[in-house]
């Protein structure tokens, strides 16, 4: 294992010195830097981070640059711009584009995560928690038409209990405060990823309670996406991208949680090893991570019942005009 960080540190090294020569395209070298918008920084994201970490960018011949947009709405906005290559965000954002008419849409061509990956959080211990528990009460949820917080009106709704009606939803912070609002005595529920989930524990502040995955079913929640554009100028990029994605895939099934929580550390300094673990080992208990980078055609239609249920979904998609699994399919054939 040691022989094999060492590898891919070298090899890591040696991309980095020829990115100059790359940047902004497919280098003459072979090598690319590829410019990565996240929507979030979050342990969420943790295959990634070990495909950063490992190598598995580097030995495909791909130098990361990445940034973090705090919301799909800045990390598409990056995207359509020019500022960003491919965009990690939720495939509702692409769904929007699309129903603009835009030509040089968003296309998801790979799959990273397949659930949602925020947790309830509540002000107690609720050890007998049930959904009924939240009505009356108030709930910090995400942005309105974001998939935090479509997941989450969807999940009260098949519980038989109406957004706004039943329960109040704030939908008015920005992503990065709502983990401050709740410590500062806003709402009694709030909905958050890890690691922000995990810190409110460990302060004694939250207690998690449930998980928008496990309630919410498998869908397309977190996807990799390029414009048609630089899809058809860059396809030998993408397709490296992808295969060094699925390299990492299969690396996090194989390996423990301890293990991704040594790889992904530099990520997340102010967490310990075993802090990380927990949480990554909360991800890996609901099936956060698929074990395909492809699209599938059920999640994708029961995402758009989810967008109608919320009234943000102007019109439906069609999977095959819109979803490219090309790529996706040729690495989980390698």
């Amino acid at each position: 294992m040691k022989l094999a960080y060492k590898r891919a540190a070298a090899v890591a090294v040696a991309l980095v010195m020829l990115a100059a020569c790359a940047r902004g395209s497919a280098a003459e070298d072979g090598v690319s830097v590829v410019r990565l918008n996240q929507v979030v920084h979050s342990i969420f994201y943790a295959p990634q981070y070990v495909a950063m970490e490992l190598g598995f960018f580097a030995e495909y011949g791909i130098v990361i640059e990445l940034d973090t947009g705090n919301g799909a709405d800045r990390s598409m906005t990056a995207l359509l711009s020019g500022n960003a290559d491919i965009g990690l965000m939720g495939t509702e954002a692409s769904f929007y584009v699309f129903n603009e008419g835009r030509e040089d849409f968003a296309v998801p061509f790979a799959q990273l995560t397949a659930k949602a990956g925020n947790f309830l959080v509540a002000r107690e211990p609720m050890p007998g928690f049930t959904w009924d528990d939240v009505r009356g009460r108030t709930i910090i949820g995400g942005r309105l038409g974001g998939m935090p917080q479509m997941v989450l009106e969807y999940i009260l709704r098949e519980q038989g209990i109406e957004p706004g009606a039943d329960v109040e939803i704030l939908s008015n912070l920005a992503f990065t405060t709502t983990a401050a609002a709740f410590t500062g005595g806003v709402g009694d529920f709030t909905a958050e990823f890890d690691p922000s989930a995990f810190m409110l524990e460990q302060a004694g502040i939250g207690y998690v309670v449930a998980s928008l995955g496990e309630a919410g079913g498998a869908v397309p929640y977190t996807v990799y996406m390029a414009t048609r554009s630089f899809i058809s100028e860059n396809p030998q990029t993408v397709q490296n991208f992808t295969n060094a994605v699925r390299r990492a895939q299969i690396w996090m099934h194989e390996h423990s949680a301890y293990e991704a929580a040594r790889v992904i550390a530099p990520h997340f300094p102010e967490n310990t090893y075993d802090e990380l673990a927990v949480m990554i080992q909360r991800y890996k208990d609901i099936g956060a991570w698929p074990v395909g980078l492809t699209i599938e055609r059920e999640g994708f239609e029961l995402l758009q019942d989810i967008m109608e249920q919320s009234g943000e979904l102007s019109r439906r998609v069609d999977f095959d005009g819109f979803v490219d699994n090309s790529f996706a399919e040729t690495a989980m054939e390698q």
